[in-house]
């Protein structure tokens, strides 16, 4: 089993080009484990995370309903944003400047085979992070994620996640409110939910900005520890 992880920040990168760049990497570790399968080779699969932070864009997950979205074509085109219908799973979702956005594209039989397991390790990973800046977030039942003040009125969202996963390769990821214009969610339905509230970092820490590297820092951390993983950085060609 490959624990190897290939860390690659794209920065500041158009949505589509990124998605096309994760299906790239997804499909070359598929190809691998066919070739494997109908040769009897052991060749290891490689596991890639991509950070990145993306200009506004909704996207719609294939089980999302497009009434999420609140807004015309016209308007998105007045606040400078995209939308795309996706291919992971979840409903509909917002990344945008100051965005921590993160994209495992794992071969899970590296590490194990639970999809239920892979998310938790997500979620857990985004909350000690956030124990580290001193905020205690939580899971909400029923709601993949990672929230605030869970169970009380004041309930907000600070994480949203969607992954996709064939043959244990997963793909998408997390996107971790850091310093997001926090307007941006006033235009849909986070992940189809009514009546919950988003945050980001730097609102719940009171400061005007939040080091974005500080945070993919802690969070490559916690991820190492949670996956057991080792780290390769990467300078990827897209």
């Amino acid at each position: 089993m490959n624990r190897i992880l290939e860390i690659s920040d794209l920065g500041f990168l158009d949505y589509k080009e990124t998605w096309d760049f994760q299906e790239k990497l997804f499909q070359e570790i598929l190809s691998i484990k066919s070739l494997n399968k109908r040769e009897n080779l052991s060749r290891s699969t490689p596991n890639h995370l991509l950070f990145v932070e993306h200009p506004h864009v909704y996207t719609l997950g294939k089980s999302g309903h497009l009434e999420n979205l609140l807004i015309s074509e016209e308007k998105l085109k007045a606040i400078d944003a995209t939308f795309y219908k996706i291919n992971r799973g979840g409903d509909i979702t917002y990344h945008g400047p100051g965005q921590v956005v993160g994209y495992p594209i794992l071969d899970l039989e590296n590490f194990f085979t639970d999809i239920h397991k892979y998310l938790r390790l997500l979620e857990e990973m985004i909350i000690l992070t956030l124990a580290e800046y001193g905020l205690k977030a939580e899971r909400s039942k029923g709601e993949t994620g990672v929230w605030l003040d869970v169970g009380t009125p004041f309930a907000r969202k600070i994480c949203a996640m969607g992954v996709r996963a064939s043959r244990w390769v997963t793909m998408h990821g997390f996107a971790l409110n850091v310093n997001t214009d926090l307007g941006y969610f006033d235009h849909m339905i986070p992940c189809g939910i009514k009546d919950k509230a988003g945050t980001s970092l730097n609102v719940e820490l009171g400061k005007a900005i939040v080091p974005m590297e500080e945070v993919k820092e802690k969070l490559l951390k916690h991820f190492l520890v949670l996956f057991e993983a080792e780290v390769k950085r990467s300078e990827v060609a897209i």
